[in-house]
């Protein structure tokens, strides 16, 4: 779950190969989505109270900071985000080139807090069980969720989201790209066909 981003830690790096294929949402259609899911947090929260959003990098830290904005909006009161890398606690080191070890921002104890973990694609499940690690090193949350903008299925994992932007069914040979203008200059999602079905372990 981080990347310009294509959900799969081989392109994370590489947004040249993402840029390309067929767009499935455009901005406009990611501003609802991230809308909906503000207020979807807020409802099962019963309001801002208590609340902590970590992204998870790179482009789940920009959609962190836009929830924590728009939940702003709607209740005039400002909500830390802030960002949780997970390189070091991934099952999947020793198969995937070097990863740079990225920083953890925690704008606020989660001891006793709701944190809600901020990704753009959801995919395998092993980004955010590796999420759940890092959290349990840093304290003891009343509760865990998880919001994504885009869940393509494909799970190995038992782990489902409880805040999606948009269920986007895939095959294993096609990437999802998330492309946010903080880190790309623009926003979309698109699909694209990989060459010779390169694994995704998102």
């Amino acid at each position: 779950m981080n990347h310009a981003r294509s959900s799969g830690p081989p392109a994370a790096s590489d947004p040249t190969r993402q840029r390309s294929g067929r767009t499935v949402l455009d901005a406009d259609a990611i501003a609802r989505a991230l809308t909906r899911i503000a207020h979807q947090i807020l409802e099962a929260n019963k309001g801002p109270d208590g609340l902590i959003l970590l992204g998870v990098p790179t482009r789940g830290v920009a959609l962190a900071r836009r929830l924590a904005d728009l939940i702003r909006q709607v209740e005039g009161t400002a909500v830390p985000a802030g960002a949780l890398d997970v390189t070091m606690y991934r099952d999947d080191l020793r198969r995937q080139p070097v990863r740079p070890v990225g920083r953890t921002e925690l704008p606020a104890p989660v001891d006793g807090a709701v944190v809600v973990l901020v990704d753009d694609v959801l995919y395998s499940g092993r980004t955010v069980r590796a999420a759940l690690d890092a959290i349990g090193d840093l304290g003891r949350p009343t509760a865990v969720r998880l919001a994504v903008l885009v869940d393509r299925g494909h799970r190995e994992l038992p782990i489902r989201a409880d805040h999606v932007g948009k269920n986007l069914p895939t095959s294993s040979r096609e990437r999802v790209g998330v492309l946010l203008t903080e880190i790309d200059g623009r926003d979309a999602v698109t699909i694209s066909r990989t060459p010779g079905g390169e694994e995704d372990l998102a």
